[in-house]
């Protein structure tokens, strides 16, 4: 019922609304892009300037009648506002225009409907459709009577609203219950990553910024990546091999946008709960954009809402070749850190900088050193060994073991307390000068 979707190239007339407080400013070159990439052909654009929104049809009675006006000349079969309508407004509206109404969220449903592919994916666009339609069931049965007092007159659209309403709860309750068991199948591919000790590294940012045409050069995958917002939905997990780390988990993500409505990010929880059990996050920002200081500010906004905004973070400038003159490069902070990575995943450029960086950062907590061990220590030498963490060995001069080692830091710990050694202590005197 609900992936049910129109052939695409729906007229559709678009209104923006100029004058709103700052807060709730929305983007208009960002609006012809959301309805490009529901598929609508854009039949006309409506900017009105309202500073005090009216309860009744959010914009004034004249500018309906204007709207209403544009809608039959440009024969538009749906008008989309830039911005959130409360049901009586939707209501209101699709009564003096003849057509459907459809606001930003509905407009952003619609896109996620379209992209979902996975049954995860569509069983969580479907509980934020679900949620959206709920309180504005109503507005399909105003054709039926209304319930009246007495016997014989009572209508039948009270019983049906009531109906819709208790299948709308049951339907609910068994997809919270189908993600429920996502969520615990995640939780448990995550505790195996976590015991195998590989870490994840997840690809989050503004939606567009390039996210997945940067996931499929580093993992050489075949993600689908377009030129259109909410291009990708579903996460995508792959494994890949970074010099002086070794494996490590990348995740592809759903890309953010302004004033994403919470009811989707409650959604779609299961799937950001990759970005927030990360042991890396890669923003990813769209270099070339104009507006990405504040792109940049709602993705931050969006990682508070899902406890992510404390995960380390390396920042990605991708699409530098739209730049003029500008080279890839890594920024680095006072301590030396590498903080920034300046690439383009389009045409390759400055790749090998960001594998770089991206292992300078998960690759904190491996010990990589050459050490020495005496004749007496050969079991220590077998549970080097045992845990492959040996990468070549050789004998020196005076008959000693001199080993190349590189492995997790808390295994390089747990060896030697067995052994009764603290790690500083045996590495100043093991450690091959």
């Amino acid at each position: 019922m609900f992936f049910e979707r129109h052939e695409g190239g729906e007229r559709a007339i678009l209104v923006h609304l100029e004058g709103v407080d700052e807060q709730r400013r929305e983007d208009p070159h960002e609006f012809i892009e959301l309805v490009r990439s529901a598929g609508a052909e854009n039949a006309g654009f409506l900017t009105i300037t309202r500073h005090k929104p009216t309860p009744r049809f959010l914009i004034g009675p004249g500018k309906v009648q204007e709207l209403r006006a544009l809608v039959k000349a440009s024969e538009g079969e749906v008008v989309i506002f830039n911005h959130t309508l409360t049901p009586s407004q939707e209501r209101n509206l699709e009564r003096e225009l003849e057509c459907r109404v459809l606001d930003r969220t509905g407009l952003i449903l619609d896109i996620f409907a379209q992209r979902a592919r996975t049954h995860e994916g569509k069983l969580q666009v479907e509980l934020a459709q679900l949620d959206h339609l709920s309180t504005r069931l109503v507005r399909g049965w105003t054709h039926l009577e209304r319930q009246k007092g007495g016997i014989g007159l009572r209508g039948p659209g009270e019983t049906q609203l009531e109906t819709d309403r208790r299948l709308l709860r049951v339907r609910i309750k068994q997809i919270n219950k189908r993600l429920e068991k996502v969520r615990s199948q995640r939780d448990q591919a995550r505790r195996a990553r976590q015991r195998a000790e590989i870490p994840v590294v997840s690809l989050v940012g503004y939606t567009n910024a390039g996210k997945s045409t940067l996931f499929n050069a580093l993992t050489t995958a075949t993600v689908y990546a377009a030129d259109q917002l909410f291009a990708t939905l579903d996460p995508t997990l792959r494994r890949i091999e970074l010099d002086d780390v070794g494996p490590v988990i990348l995740a592809d993500t759903v890309g953010f946008i302004r004033h994403l409505p919470h009811k989707l990010v409650e959604a779609f929880r299961a799937t950001l709960e990759e970005s927030s059990q990360a042991d890396l996050l890669l923003h990813v920002i769209d270099a070339a954009d104009e507006e990405r200081e504040s792109n940049m500010e709602q993705v931050l906004a969006v990682l508070g809402e899902i406890g992510a905004l404390e995960l380390p973070m390396l920042e990605v400038y991708n699409k530098i070749d739209l730049l003029d003159d500008f080279e890839p490069q890594i920024q680095r902070n006072e301590d030396g850190v590498a903080v920034r990575v300046w690439i383009s995943a389009q045409k390759g450029l400055g790749l090998e900088l960001l594998q770089q960086a991206i292992a300078e950062r998960v690759g904190d907590e491996v010990v990589h050193a050459q050490i020495v061990l005496e004749h007496a220590e050969a079991r220590l030498r077998a549970q080097f060994y045992a845990v492959g963490a040996v990468l070549s060995e050789q004998v020196g001069d005076d008959g000693r073991q001199q080993l190349n080692v590189r492995l997790q830091r808390s295994d390089f710990n747990r060896l030697l307390k067995r052994e009764g050694w603290l790690p500083e202590q045996f590495l100043q005197q093991h450690t091959l000068q």
